[in-house]
């Protein structure tokens, strides 16, 4: 079923206590907006919403979490995948097509998760009930006792709450162990850490288990359970004129502001060898911006004030690898024209950088 007018609109006349939603999105910033809008502009004083939505490849992170010290962002990079940070507080998750991801929407008098979670578990079983699920007092929910298939954030405003988790079909496990492993060495930040867990795919349990099937079963189940008899509603957070104002939202969620720069206060004091030389690096990092930069260079390698002078250079310019890249650049251009101070030289600048 798709919709004619605003959703707001919609869901006011529709006057059901429950309502399905799913996202034929699979772009992280989309859906991440969705969530954010119907939080924003529906009312669940009186009703309940569940929304069913994938994405593509994605990394996201939680409210108050640092990038640099959950994911491999080099590699991210290099493979497209994006980083997101989501509007609630949790742990860091890989989102990809094998995976889903449900919200609940409800008051915060009706918030819930254990009651959420029992839907989800109680769709599995509805599926295959032979499946040994089950929901932790970590609010998790397990594969045979021992492997995380779904985790767990939620978003607690002044009246509305939602509490979304994620459900592991058939993600692409190796991938999501690579880019959720951090490369950034000597981090000290009091930014919320993740808690690393052994994870399984519900298909490498019963390879029938498909995605579309699930979220069948987990939208008979929530009406099941609620006392609900609606149809799924598909939204797409594409349209602007299904929900105004949403096109903005994703447009800020994409900001290096908001991805990079809501890091709370980190630093990063670490070593490297260049041409056998030990070199030591100390930075602050403030809202994503270099706060402060000093390095410990070997004088009987190089001059101190090579690495004095980056260090001023890099302070005040985004810890990101492009931007520390152009302060290296032109830097080099103004450096000593002797072979061997201008070869020590760049090679101190790109171990730098490649530490952001």
């Amino acid at each position: 079923m798709r919709l004619s007018s605003t959703l707001k609109t919609y869901l006011e006349d529709f006057c059901k206590p429950g309502v399905i939603l799913k996202s034929p999105s699979t772009d992280i910033f989309q859906n991440l907006a969705l969530e954010d809008w119907i939080h924003q502009h529906i009312d669940v004083q009186t009703r309940r919403v569940l929304l069913l939505w994938r994405n593509d490849s994605a990394v996201v992170i939680g409210r108050h979490q640092n990038p640099w010290q959950e994911c491999n962002l080099p590699m991210m990079r290099k493979l497209g995948i994006p980083l997101a940070r989501r509007r609630s507080g949790g742990g860091t998750v890989y989102h990809d097509l094998g995976n889903i991801n449900l919200t609940f929407f409800t008051s915060k008098k009706n918030y819930d998760r254990r009651r959420n979670l029992g839907v989800v578990t109680g769709a599995l079983k509805d599926l295959r009930p032979d499946l040994d699920v089950v929901a932790t007092d970590r609010f998790d929910i397990v594969l045979n006792g021992d492997y995380k298939i779904s985790g767990t954030a939620a978003k607690l405003g002044r009246t509305a709450a939602y509490h979304h988790c994620t459900l592991l079909c058939s993600s692409n496990r190796p991938l999501l162990s690579l880019v959720l492993q951090s490369n950034c060495k000597g981090i000290k930040s009091n930014a919320t850490p993740s808690v690393p867990s052994p994870v399984k795919n519900l298909m490498d349990e019963d390879p029938s288990l498909e995605a579309t099937d699930i979220m069948e079963a987990i939208a008979s189940r929530y009406n099941a359970e609620f006392g609900f008899d609606g149809p799924i509603i598909t939204v797409d957070p594409s349209v602007e004129d299904l929900m105004p104002g949403i096109h903005d939202m994703a447009a800020e969620l994409k900001t290096w502001e908001w991805v990079y720069g809501r890091t709370p206060k980190f630093s990063i004091c670490t070593s490297f060898t260049v041409e056998g030389a030990n070199v030591a690096l100390d930075m602050d990092i403030k809202n994503g911006v270099v706060e402060k930069c000093a390095m410990d260079v070997p004088q009987q390698w190089l001059l101190p004030e090579v690495g004095q002078q980056l260090g001023s250079a890099l302070t005040g310019v985004r810890f990101c690898p492009s931007e520390a890249a152009a302060v290296v650049a032109a830097l080099m251009r103004t450096s000593s024209q002797d072979p061997d101070l201008a070869r020590k030289t760049r090679r101190l600048y790109e171990s730098v950088v490649a530490v952001i």
